[in-house]
């Protein structure tokens, strides 16, 4: 088994809940089209890299759609869905990144508000020449 397939206790949950087979059947199965599209989500990766293994990456993106339109992603989701562990949980900052441009500058946030409002207001063209009683006459 790879590291990002559905295991057999979180395949025996799920399996209940998928929707009858419509049209031809998966050669490689529900349960391998469904670690496809998790192997997909936890890498990151785009769908012309999946893995062999999981089919013809067209066929998985095709069935992907279908499912969503369907609304059987949605419908998934809310039946596995638990209660949070409201004390037990824990939550862990050291894994959020910052963009690059974040780290390293200079002066503090109240520089960078300073700095933020004059590039917003700063002007971006030349003022008219127009003397002001002259507005909006025509000749």
């Amino acid at each position: 088994m790879h590291r990002h397939e559905l295991t057999d206790k979180e395949w025996e949950r799920i399996r209940p809940l998928l929707p009858p087979a419509r049209g031809r059947h998966s050669l490689k199965g529900e349960r391998r089209f469904i670690s496809g599209v998790l192997w997909l989500t936890r890498t990151g990766a785009p769908w012309r890299d999946l893995p062999r293994r999981y089919g013809n990456w067209k066929s998985v993106y095709n069935r992907f759609n279908n499912w969503s339109k369907r609304g059987v992603w949605e419908r998934l989701f809310k039946e596995l869905q638990i209660e949070p562990d409201v004390e037990g949980s824990i939550l862990d900052g050291s894994i959020v990144r910052a963009h690059q441009d974040a780290a390293g500058g200079k002066g503090g946030s109240e520089a960078m508000l300073w700095d933020a409002l004059e590039g917003v207001l700063r002007r971006k063209f030349m003022p008219l020449s127009i003397p002001e009683d002259d507005h909006g006459t025509s000749s």
